[in-house]
């Protein structure tokens, strides 16, 4: 004689069931880094561009075994597989160096169970699998910590599919639909660490957690750990010097008298002069707000101070680059060297100076032209940012000699 036939629908309600105790606290906490990040937008600059990615990782479900073997009769032993291999795909549009879109395609693997029933009497087998699928639109929170490294946080909602396969062997029965589906809108959160190679490729490092509704009624969460890459497209480049080619004038030869020698050359010493040049604060500025790609404005400009030198004997050119006081002093160095070495590389390319008689230096946050009862505050706001403008600079002093005219 057969074990009666229990409950079926309590009893295959088992793929997926993960308690939620900080969930809730978990999407709050996001949710308010997310706000905190999207607010310091205001200070940041257009840094916008499309990008795509994909990640590859392992997901994790937790499958409740003492619901199994509550509801199966005898002592079942149960067997898990809540393990798998996950991967996504993503495409987005970043705004600002602080917040994005993404969205994207999501493949959490296949998870499930085994339970069989010791007894001879009652002997049988209750197996459960579920695979899952789906679509997902984030908001994606950044901070950059330096040129390299950047936390984020995401926050979205997916929409997953989940197919369920059960089977079963001797006195236990299988559900009167063994094959179950479901599609359900929900949220999904993460957090990840991002490392920049290039402008243009960086790799992710992510965590992530998808809440899924299963096909029988059952709510749970799904872990995903990846790893990833992103690739960056429409970077800015600086705007390529156009060379004009002149035709060659037309030899003539004139016959004509002996010039009389021309008189002796005075030179004339130069008095060491010093010109600063906006980083990022004017229409003429040289770059973008935390950035070292020369502009096309900042290209004009010092296309415009070359030529003020023309036929001048130069004995040394100083290039000095400044920061002003947001950020750590170690990124602040890196960032004003960068920018000196980028203006002394424009003055050899482009207006011809040798490179033996210039010397760049970074100074970093030093030499302040603001004074600290004027611009208060230490967070990257639109006022502080502003107020500050005038210690982003980059100052070129010469020294040398010129014929007189």
């Amino acid at each position: 004689m057969k074990y009666p036939v229990y409950k079926l629908n309590k009893m295959h309600q088992i793929i997926l069931e993960k308690k939620m105790k900080k969930s809730i606290k978990t999407a709050s906490v996001l949710g308010l880094v997310g706000c905190a990040v999207m607010s310091s937008a205001f200070a940041a600059t257009d840094d916008t561009f499309w990008y795509v990615g994909g990640n590859i990782g392992q997901s994790r479900a937790k499958i409740d075994d003492a619901r199994i073997i509550s509801q199966l009769p005898g002592t079942p032993l149960v067997s898990d597989d809540n393990t798998n291999i996950a991967f996504k795909l993503l495409g987005g549009y970043q705004f600002n160096k602080n917040f994005a879109l993404e969205a994207g395609y999501f493949n959490l693997g296949e998870f499930g169970y085994t339970a069989t029933t010791v007894p001879p009497a009652l002997a049988g087998t209750l197996s459960g699998k579920i695979k899952l699928q789906g679509l997902n639109l984030d908001a994606v929170g950044m901070l950059p910590l330096d040129d390299k490294f950047s936390v984020f946080g995401r926050l979205g909602l997916q929409y997953a599919q989940a197919k369920d396969t059960f089977s079963s062997t001797g006195v236990v029965a299988a559900p009167a639909d063994p094959n179950p589906s479901k599609n359900a809108l929900n949220y999904k959160a993460g957090l990840g660490v991002q490392y920049d190679f290039t402008q243009a490729l960086g790799m992710r490092v992510e965590a992530e957690r998808y809440r899924i509704n299963d096909a029988i009624g059952n709510k749970g969460d799904v872990d995903m750990y990846s790893l990833g890459l992103v690739y960056r497209f429409d970077q800015r480049k600086p705007a390529p010097v156009e060379k004009v080619l002149m035709p060659k004038p037309a030899v003539v030869v004139v016959t004509a008298p002996a010039p009389p020698p021309p008189p002796p050359e005075v030179i004339v010493v130069m008095a060491p002069r010093k010109v600063v040049f906006s980083a990022d604060s004017d229409e003429n500025a040289l770059f973008d707000f935390g950035k070292n790609t020369l502009k096309p404005t900042g290209q004009r400009a010092l296309d415009k101070f070359a030529a003020e030198l023309k036929g001048a004997n130069f004995e040394v050119i100083t290039v000095t680059g400044y920061t002003d006081r947001i950020g750590s002093n170690a990124a602040n160095m890196k960032l004003s060297m960068r920018r000196a070495d980028v203006v002394k590389a424009y003055l050899v390319g482009s207006a011809g100076i040798p490179a033996d008689k210039i010397e760049a230096r970074g100074a970093g946050e030093a030499s302040p032209l603001t004074r600290p009862s004027e611009c208060k505050g230490e967070k990257a706001t639109k006022k502080l940012v502003a107020c500050l403008a005038p210690d982003r600079r980059v100052e070129i002093e010469v020294t040398g000699t010129r014929p007189a005219k």
